[in-house]
């Protein structure tokens, strides 16, 4: 027999050379495979001697084979695009997925939460508010069921946390912006609702004092999710009070950045980066349509596929070790900047 020592359903797909959903989907139906996928599979399990813990786990009769999957606005294009690769993921696995969105109110999030404790799912993959979060109701549901957090950290909650480095976000767009041209001002919401806004200003307000400029951070007034229309209105506004004092403007988010677009083309205002135009514009989380704006949205995007594929292969892991982890897993993927004609 080989030398390997098979831990986990992870070290298995990895020397069988199948991939971990489809290893998964296999211990949970064999039937659900391909024929050929399942004589490979069963003569790996008897080269490497290897007994998934997910047979006994299966053994419990009050474990379902449901995932949930809790996202705080399913119409935000970000948490819409993660939850559709995270659910895919989730029914090649072989598992139900129950997708819950908090429309942005902890007490939407809390009432998800008692849901999906009511039908037992095998696990859930989180995203929470975050700051508006009811963090003893989320400390309680954590300690009852096996959940991931993804997008937005609650320190200690949950067995694992998988997310975007937001500081690899903000140094990559100050560092392009500082280098080809005036240094940005920063524009984000005065109360955020997105959970990662906090994160981005302080990486700002560190990447600029490195560069050795002076950080200037503009507040606009707003409440809730609708970002473009916040961000539409408060530029109005930071331009009747001649507040902008840069050439240059970072946004917290990319919708932001689209109200902010739509303002400065009211005003007749050339946004890009030709010698001609008034402002240079970027932002960051690569929108799925920051590439059709006019002008195309310089931007940071998140590797949507690699957060998606690890919060569910952590989840799976967590199934088959009966729900806990030996230590809480924090993975942040940084960012990848993506140049277009905004900025």
């Amino acid at each position: 027999m080989p030398g390997e020592t098979i831990r986990n359903m992870e070290d298995f797909a990895a020397v069988s050379g199948i991939s971990r959903p489809t290893v998964s989907k296999y211990f949970n139906d064999p039937d659900s495979v391909r024929p050929k996928t399942r004589e490979r599979i069963e003569a790996a399990l008897d080269r490497y001697d290897y007994r998934p813990n997910i047979y006994a786990v299966n053994q419990n009769r009050q474990q379902t084979k449901n995932i949930g999957i809790v996202v705080p606005f399913l119409s935000d294009p970000f948490f819409s695009e993660i939850a559709r690769t995270i659910e895919t993921l989730v029914i090649e696995a072989g598992f139900r997925p129950i997708l819950l969105s908090s429309h942005g109110t902890s007490e939407q999030e809390n009432d998800n939460l008692e849901t999906l404790r009511s039908v037992k799912p095998a696990g859930v993959l989180f995203a929470p508010l975050g700051r508006a979060s009811d963090k003893s109701t989320i400390e309680t549901f954590c300690a009852h069921v096996p959940t991931v957090l993804f997008d937005s950290n609650l320190d200690g909650m949950g067995e694992a946390f998988i997310g975007s480095d937001n500081a690899s976000f903000v140094n990559q767009t100050v560092e392009y912006l500082c280098r080809s041209g005036t240094p940005p001002c920063f524009f984000e919401m005065r109360t955020p609702a997105n959970p990662n806004a906090n994160k981005r200003r302080a990486a700002y307000i560190a990447a600029m004092e490195r560069e050795g400029h002076e950080p200037v951070v503009h507040k606009v007034n707003g409440h809730g999710w609708g970002f473009e229309e916040i961000g539409r209105a408060g530029a109005h506004a930071a331009f009747d009070a001649g507040e902008l004092t840069s050439g240059t403007v970072l946004c917290s988010n990319d919708r932001l950045a689209i109200g902010f677009l739509a303002a400065a083309y009211e005003r007749g205002l050339r946004v890009g980066r030709a010698k001609n135009c008034d402002l240079r514009v970027a932002s960051h989380d690569d929108h799925p349509f920051s590439r059709f704006t006019c002008p195309s949205l310089t931007t940071a995007a998140h590797d949507y596929d690699a957060v998606a594929e690890h919060s569910v292969r952590s989840m799976f892991e967590l199934i088959e070790n009966g729900g806990h982890l030996n230590a809480r897993e924090e993975t942040l993927y940084p960012a990848r900047l993506i140049l277009r004609d905004s900025a």
